[in-house]
């Protein structure tokens, strides 16, 4: 059987990575009737964490791809949720972002834009959502940006 999302991302070139096991005491993801939500995901790359600061020294397009890591580590969450199955995946309802800035930085939306063009390019409109992005003194272990989704799935 095809997976037109694992296709999607066959076309793009993208590689889910493994799930991550959660850093404290909460659970990577709870589902809900049709709703699953999937707790925050920090920015994280195959040379491992993306840290950094917003407004400091890194840029907005260097923040995006941060952003984008989470969206990958976001779909990683919803398919060990769905045992697999990402053909279970409905649509993403909406995403947090969090962006580790300087008081004085104003981008965060451009920043969690590479989470959301993510989503679009792979979900198409199932991957367009409501969504807040703002800004964080800090962020767990000095990542640029963290990310937490809400999805519908069946």
């Amino acid at each position: 059987m095809t997976n037109p999302i694992e296709d999607r991302l066959a076309e793009l070139g993208l590689t889910l990575p493994a799930a991550p096991a959660p850093a404290a005491n909460y659970v990577p993801f709870v589902r809900s009737g049709n709703t699953l939500y999937v707790s925050g995901q920090i920015s994280n790359g195959p040379d491992g964490l993306i840290t950094g600061k917003l407004g400091a020294g890194m840029s907005v397009e260097e923040g995006a791809a941060a952003a984008r890591s989470c969206a990958l580590s976001l779909l990683a969450q919803a398919k060990a949720a769905l045992d697999g199955d990402l053909t279970r995946l409905k649509r993403v309802v909406k995403l947090t972002g969090f962006v580790n800035s300087t008081a004085e930085f104003t981008d965060q939306p451009k920043v969690i834009n590479g989470a959301s063009d993510t989503f679009v390019e792979i979900l198409g409109d199932a991957g367009r959502h409501a969504r807040s992005a703002v800004s964080a003194a800090a962020l767990p272990l000095g990542v640029a940006v963290e990310i937490e989704g809400i999805f519908e799935i069946e």
